[in-house]
């Protein structure tokens, strides 16, 4: 009876180490958890992600031609407000732009058709980066994810299946993958949800400010367009999207509230895109959150359609077995995967170690899901003086800047402090010395203006702010009354 027993149980765990994972997150506890990240998974999700990623990126890379993009952000401005430390980066001349943006719309195609994919995605990854670090002004949150999640699906194998490589490739085809690059795709996904609720847990958000400045009433929104001045509509979507953005992972990683989840993700981003002017992200956001469903759902899917020609999941049971112990390289992939979710879990809660209000300084404001969180007023100007003659004169931010770049650089301190920079550049070319002063007021979310850079300071004299605390940004002083 015993020896039956034993038997049964060595056959239940052999039959057990050769049945693809779920994607489930059981999966992940204790130490088993870790040997199970090198067990295997249906790869049709991640195909899919690769696919829809793909025409999405070739979409949005359509809309720069469709809207003249290139030419007013990198061929129109004289100036950039390029980031640290790569300032030495400038726009290509001539038609290079162009050129630039037609080979990211030609990568775009081949993510999408899987062909010669690990190039493709490390081209665009490199390229469309590139273009996000030539000017600050143009920075938005999806930019970045765009830039993080294309250097992550480098690494992700998912173009062992149903793309031009698995088939120019016998032996690169694979209709299985590591559970960890399914698990990583989830964590790109539902970063921007989870730390963009933690972001939203302020004052401001809370008494429903920036919405109340931001939302009019607009008849052409499903539902809801003739409420949106009323205060319970405001108070609502705060705290609704607040909730939405902390519970929403959660409720994506449990089979029971799955659906739920995601079906409420569906209602907030189509709300959004009628609501705001926010290009790809809500759509990109969306298709990828499919993601956290079984990973063989887009294979089920694809079959109910395809019966002549199914897409069939063949794989060696051999391989799909439970690594008793981790080698080196696994323990390797490890050690990155963990560096890589210990920066992208440190970056975004750095705000919260910094005295200041981060949507008044800026400082801890990016790449750190702050979105829609501010809305400034301003009114100001510069001063330049010259020194040998200690004249002074308004600066023509229009000799330097056009309207676009001066709106965003006048509610921005880095960038103030990087203009006057531009400005003595200048004059040290025509060998003069100057100081620059700036005069600028800025009210915060509705607030009365108040004074937002002192003055009194040359920025000129003052050291790149590279860390919180620079003495010429007035601290906030004027409270929210509502």
């Amino acid at each position: 009876m015993v020896m039956l027993f034993l038997k049964k149980s060595i056959i239940t765990k052999q039959l057990e180490s050769t049945m693809l994972l779920t994607g489930e997150l059981n999966e992940l506890k204790g130490k088993q958890g870790l040997l199970n990240l090198f067990g295997k998974v249906d790869i049709s999700s991640l195909v899919y992600v690769r696919i829809l990623y793909g025409a999405i990126l070739l979409w949005e890379v359509s809309r720069y031609f469709k809207y003249d993009w290139i030419a007013r952000y990198w061929i129109e401005p004289t100036n950039h407000f390029t980031y640290f430390p790569f300032d030495f980066l400038s726009p290509l001349p001539g038609n290079g732009m162009y050129i630039l943006f037609a080979f990211l719309g030609v990568l775009a195609a081949c993510i999408m058709l899987g062909l010669f994919y690990r190039v493709s995605m490390t081209l665009f990854f490199l390229l469309f980066t590139y273009t996000f670090l030539l000017e600050q002004a143009r920075y938005m949150n999806h930019f970045y994810l765009v830039c993080i999640f294309s250097f992550i699906m480098i690494f992700i194998p998912c173009h062992r299946s149903f793309s031009l490589d698995a088939k120019r490739n016998k032996n690169l085809r694979s209709e299985i993958t590591p559970l960890w690059s399914l698990w990583l795709v989830r964590f790109m996904i539902g970063m921007p949800y989870f730390f963009g609720g933690v972001a939203k847990l302020n004052g401001d958000w809370f008494k429903g400010e920036p919405l109340r400045s931001w939302l009019d009433n607009d008849s052409s929104i499903f539902l809801i367009g003739n409420y949106l001045e009323e205060e319970w509509m405001i108070m609502g979507l705060s705290y609704g999207g607040v909730l939405l953005d902390l519970f929403v992972v959660p409720a994506l990683l449990f089979r029971k509230t799955r659906i739920y989840g995601f079906l409420a993700i569906l209602i907030f981003h189509v709300t959004n895109s009628q609501i705001f002017t926010i290009g790809m992200f809500p759509w990109f956001m969306i298709a990828t959150t499919a993601i956290f469903f079984n990973p063989g759902w887009v294979r089920k899917f694809y079959n109910n359609f395809k019966v002549r020609n199914p897409w069939v999941l063949e794989y060696d049971k051999k391989k799909v077995q439970i690594p008793m112990t981790l080698d080196k390289n696994q323990k390797q992939i490890l050690w990155a995967i963990g560096i890589w979710v210990f920066l992208m879990c440190t970056i975004p809660l750095r705000h919260f170690f910094i005295p200041s209000n981060a949507s008044w300084t800026e400082e801890g404001h990016r790449f750190a899901w702050h979105m829609k969180l501010r809305t400034k007023k301003v009114k100001g100007h510069f001063i330049l003086v010259d020194k040998e003659t200690n004249s002074s004169a308004k600066i023509d931010m229009s000799e330097y800047l056009e309207n676009w770049q001066i709106r965003k650089m006048m509610k921005r301190p880095y960038m103030i402090w990087q203009f006057a920079q531009m400005v003595d550049q200048k004059y040290q070319s025509l060998g003069k010395d100057v100081e620059v002063y700036a005069d600028i007021r800025a009210g915060l979310n509705g607030r009365p203006k108040q004074q937002f850079i002192d003055p009194t300071i040359d920025l000129t004299k003052e050291k790149r702010p590279l860390f919180p605390g620079a003495k010429w940004i007035v601290p906030l002083n004027t409270p929210l009354e509502i």
